[in-house]
């Protein structure tokens, strides 16, 4: 029997496996993806390549590119951009890592408190909380961005409109900022050139200013794993968790097993209580399928998935509310036209943002020209300067909203994309009971029935709305004082990327799944340690630092209450996960 089984290697399961692993314990990490073992051969900077849905290398499916992604049902028309494999969604990710607002948290009496959805609150208050929120920061690490052209035309806009400079990690006011990211600064021959050559470790370090964050990072060339510039979690807690042994005295190795789709959490009835025991898996090249037990069983499928298998495994939902929840950020998009250089491609893809407590935020997207004419084409408003679909909306941007098509969006991607700047707009989603994922009607597959994603993206609350709106606003105000000689406002379709809350913990059994330590209200000895666990949208910043903070404080806490182990985070220093004792343990190991 394991100590623990953990579902998923994407943004959270790693961390509560290596953390656990760190104590000694025997913790197994199913994945039912891919790791790529070798990135710098197996991975390109072609944009299609790597975003296919059907069979880029990161994509929703199994190892086999040959094969079909795994299917979901969608209930409206948009677009869902998650991945499986080792370090899911991290792998392209931008390793923006702000922290959470403080009025998403129980007890907190800001004077703009009443702003925020207070009726879905964090059990525990901030304070709380940002010890684990500095672990992870000292793990990853969580550095001040390195910036270039881009970010210096959005400070220039920010500064323009009166907006004043944020100097703390923590939210406290309207205002900007370098993000907070999970990227090695760039050292030696780094952020220098754009010879290849140069760029190779150890003569290069760190961020290599290459601009492809969103293809996965294997830069620079040569380096270690655990020295890849961006820290997602196949960089860093997976190379962390694997080299346990090595790193902390009494630890022991994570084992890893990929291309492992989990079809069923095993559990039994004890009196009046359901306790989890163990899981069954797939092994997605073979067919064959095993079978574990477990002391611990945590899910981290993520906010799709980890509904989807508890709804596959017939574990009890009395209070209606598995599934339930689902928020997201409630995206909108503001490009501008600038007659000088713009830096659009060039670098991390986003180093700079503004925060605007119990509203949203905004931050500055560099993209290549592939996404970069995706995102100029997707919106609710139909065609700018042909027709509308009835919204056509009006602001301080040039024209109608719409996506751009023909001549216009032809002569603009001409123009060059480093003459372009992007503000991505993140709104503070309020958490709708209707918005869910269940069980699709259509045939089950190998891995059970799939998910349904029963999300209604336009039918927000009055509140959501009107955050999106006033955050629009501010991004076109931003963008035109920067210097854009035109401003555009794309009004977003519905596009899936930071995902929350479908098993949300809460303060009361009446609408969450999970109790304060985010272990399952119905089911013992099962805890949830990815986004769906957030109680929150998070008032509008990037969730991934978030959920590894509570994935810190999920296994501490099943550490104390299973094993009988001490409390660490703030006893004890957190082991960097670019520790050199890591790259020559997991050279050992071949990997």
């Amino acid at each position: 029997m394991r100590d623990v089984i953990v579902i998923g290697a994407g943004g959270g399961g790693p961390v509560v496996a290596a953390e656990l692993a760190g104590r000694g314990l025997d913790v197994l990490l199913l994945e039912g993806g891919p790791r790529q073992a070798d990135p710098g051969s197996q991975w390109s900077h072609a944009e299609n390549d790597a975003n296919n849905p059907n069979d880029g290398y990161l994509r929703f499916g199994p190892e086999d590119r040959d094969a079909p992604a795994w299917f979901r049902e969608w209930t409206n028309n948009m677009f869902v951009w998650q991945l499986s494999g080792v370090g899911g969604t991290t792998q392209h990710y931008y390793g923006n890592s702000p922290r959470p607002m403080p009025g998403v948290f129980r007890g907190y009496e800001g004077p703009d408190a009443a702003e925020y959805d207070t009726a879905h609150r964090f059990p525990f208050t901030y304070a709380e909380f940002r010890p684990y929120l500095e672990w992870v920061e000292a793990t990853l690490p969580v550095e001040t961005a390195a910036m270039g052209t881009k970010e210096a035309l959005m400070f220039r806009g920010c500064e323009a409109v009166g907006l004043p400079v944020q100097t703390s990690r923590d939210i406290s006011r309207p205002a900007f900022r370098p993000q907070q990211n999970a990227i090695l600064q760039p050292g030696g021959t780094a952020g220098r050139t754009d010879r290849s050559e140069l760029l190779v470790y150890p003569q290069a370090t760190g961020c290599t200013f290459c601009g492809h964050c969103f293809q996965g990072c294997y830069a620079p060339l040569r380096a270690p794993r655990n020295q890849f510039a961006k820290r997602s979690t196949d960089n860093s807690y997976v190379p962390l968790g694997l080299a346990a042994d090595a790193v902390r005295p009494g630890g022991r190795p994570v084992e890893l097993l990929t291309d492992s789709f989990v079809r069923r959490i095993r559990h039994e009835q004890q009196g009046a209580h359901t306790v989890a025991r163990g899981v069954e898996w797939r092994n997605n090249a073979t067919g064959e399928l095993f079978s574990e037990d477990a002391r611990v069983v945590v899910l981290a499928g993520g906010a799709t998935e980890s509904p989807r298998l508890w709804f596959n495994s017939g574990l009890p939902d009395p209070n209606d509310w598995v599934g339930r929840g689902h928020t997201d950020h409630h995206f909108d998009w503001v490009v501008g036209a600038f007659d000088e250089y713009t830096g659009n491609s060039k670098g991390a893809n986003s180093s700079a943002r503004l925060d605007w407590p119990g509203r949203g935020g905004i931050e500055n997207v560099g993209l290549g020209p592939a996404i970069q004419a995706f995102s100029l084409s997707l919106s609710d408003s139909g065609t700018r300067g042909h027709y509308t679909n009835g919204r056509g909306l009006y602001g301080p941007w040039d024209g109608p909203s719409g996506r751009l098509v023909a001549d216009e969006l032809k002569d603009l991607m001409a123009g060059g994309i480093d003459h372009l700047l992007n503000f991505l707009v993140i709104t503070d989603d309020h958490v709708q009971p209707d918005n869910r994922i269940t069980p699709s009607l259509f045939p089950a597959d190998e891995n059970g029935a799939p998910a349904k994603i029963d999300v209604t993206l336009r039918g927000r609350v009055p509140r959501t709305r009107e955050n999106r709106e006033f955050m629009v606003a501010r991004a076109a105000e931003i963008m035109r004082a920067a210097g854009a000689r035109t401003v555009y406002r794309l009004d977003w379709a519905p596009l899936l990327l930071h995902v929350h809350s479908t098993m949300r913990m809460g303060e009361s059994d009446r609408d969450s799944v999970l109790d304060a330590d985010a272990e399952a209200r119905w089911v013992r000895r099962l805890f949830i340690a990815d986004n769906s666990a957030l109680a929150n949208s998070l008032g509008g910043p990037n969730p991934t630092l978030s959920t590894q903070a509570l994935a810190t404080r999920t296994a501490e806490k099943i550490f104390g209450r299973y094993f009988g182990g001490d409390p660490w985070v703030g006893v004890e220093a957190p082991v960097p996960s670019t520790d050199p004792r890591i790259s020559a343990r997991m050279q050992q190991l071949g990997l």
